[in-house]
């Protein structure tokens, strides 16, 4: 498909931009149309790359789809989450499961199979932690898939030796004892694309085989419409067309944290095979740890530290100096503000998904989403970290703020080097586009995804409105 686009604003500059077979070919004042271009008139809005999402997980975000949301704003104390779940329940037929996502601690507590019986106990329940590390279970759901269930600290006991129901990092191996159906990702690549993306991060740790069929399936099927960055494939796997491998996903489960030699070993593995590592750091002790890793094997270029919730500013100086890129997810303090400042220590209140401050250091630091626990909405994402304020409208750490125009260049740079320059549009350059419907300083104004017009992916057409 050929296109040009007419009168739109590029660096700043009233442009048209001829496209063809999926690149970028011009950027001039003036172009002639030629008879067999599809011409569209931007009538002065900004034409930007497509955006990136750098950290996602686009398996749980299809399989949140058929999920019941049990957490904040929508559910807010035990007698709404036991009327959504008994709704749930009441839906699906006699051996059917109820999944929940997005359970927080402030809606009832730390639960465990007990509770959950109390509220459904007649069809099985499996209740997804917000942060996406903790299943819980009721009895049914135990009894279910009691032969997964292995002996491993995932695996919460109580003092007789029996599980409480709550599963930690459990997801492959409950979908496998579930037989759950795939989640299709045709409608998780459109609502992408209604934000502007083109392109994402899978976060998803040590993914397996079903798991990168399902990505590489859509994405050649033209069903996923986002071009895909695996972090969780493991090293020397043959991708498919649309696919890339990135760093190599190192998840820190803070409930059994490894040793410092396990951890250093396994970065110099990866080091060793000419890859990078993306550490999952949500603590202040799993970043201390990351880093203490990395003095003993060293660091090399493309390594990252995924979400840095937790960074005091004299780590700020070690990430720096050790050449180290953050992903961070500013949405979170939209979402969750008010619960971090009830139950996070008060040290570390003021640290949180810290952001300025990163930059200030020279650290390379990216927006992402991290979806489905997180907000999926870029332009959600701008204003929250403009403004840092949490849900009841306080503001928690006003010195992190950053402009909206710094969160898009983020989401602009490109997938190998989040947080770098971003992107251009120049001659030779993919095709994966986002109009907007005015020009770029307006729509950061005020940042909403209704602002996107017209989104392309090499060339074509993946939303307009």
């Amino acid at each position: 498909m050929n296109v040009l686009i007419a009168r739109c604003r590029t660096d700043g500059r009233l442009t048209d931009v001829r496209i063809r077979d999926g690149r970028v070919t011009e950027v001039a004042e003036r172009l002639r149309p030629a008879r067999d271009e599809d011409l569209v008139d931007a009538r002065g809005g900004a034409l930007l790359p497509g955006l990136h999402d750098h950290h996602a997980h686009l398996l749980a975000m299809g399989a949140a789809e058929r999920s019941v949301v049990c957490g904040p704003p929508a559910v807010n104390d035990a007698a709404a989450l036991r009327a959504v779940l008994r709704g749930a329940a009441d839906a699906v037929p006699a051996d059917g499961w109820v999944r929940g996502t997005g359970y927080s601690e402030s809606v009832a507590g730390l639960l465990d199979r007990t509770a959950l019986d109390g509220m459904v106990a007649d069809r099985p329940v499996r209740l997804q932690h917000r942060g996406g590390a903790l299943w819980i279970l009721n009895s049914a759901g135990l009894a279910a898939v009691a032969s997964a269930l292995d002996d491993s600290l995932d695996v919460e006991r109580d003092a007789a030796g029996h599980p409480t129901g709550r599963l930690w990092r459990y997801d492959v191996r409950l979908r496998a004892a579930i037989g759950a159906e795939p989640p299709d990702l045709a409608s998780v690549g459109e609502r992408l694309a209604s934000y502007g993306i083109t392109g994402v991060t899978d976060a998803t740790p040590d993914l397996d085989a079903a798991g990168l069929e399902l990505i590489a399936t859509a994405v050649l099927g033209g069903r996923l419409r986002q071009g895909v960055q695996l972090l969780g494939a493991a090293t020397g796997t043959p991708l498919a067309p649309g696919l890339s491998s990135g760093p190599y996903k190192i998840l820190l489960r803070d409930h059994d944290l490894p040793g410092l030699e396990e951890l250093a070993g396994l970065i110099d593995r990866s080091h060793r095979a000419a890859r990078p590592v993306a550490v999952h750091c949500v603590t202040r002790e799993s970043l201390l740890l990351t880093l203490a890793a990395l003095e003993i094997v060293g660091t090399c270029e493309g390594d990252r530290v995924e979400h840095a919730a937790v960074v005091p500013p004299e780590m700020c100086e070690h990430l720096a100096a050790k050449r180290l890129t953050v992903v961070t997810q500013p949405s979170f303090i939209a979402t969750r503000g008010d619960t971090y400042l009830a139950s996070v220590d008060p040290r570390d209140a003021e640290h949180l998904y810290p952001y300025a401050t990163l930059l200030a250091h020279g650290v390379p630091t990216a927006p992402s989403s991290d979806a489905p626990f997180g907000d999926p909405d870029p332009w959600r994402t701008m204003a929250a970290a403009a403004s840092r304020r949490t849900p009841s409208g306080r503001v928690l750490g006003s010195h992190e703020r950053v402009a909206p125009g710094m969160v898009l260049a983020g989401f602009l740079s490109p997938p190998h080097s989040p947080g770098g320059p971003p992107r251009r549009v120049a001659p030779g350059c993919p095709a994966d586009l986002c109009l907007l419907g005015e020009p770029v300083e307006a729509a950061l104004a005020r940042p909403s995804a209704d602002q996107v017009a017209l989104v392309l992916r090499a060339g074509k057409p993946v939303f307009q409105r």
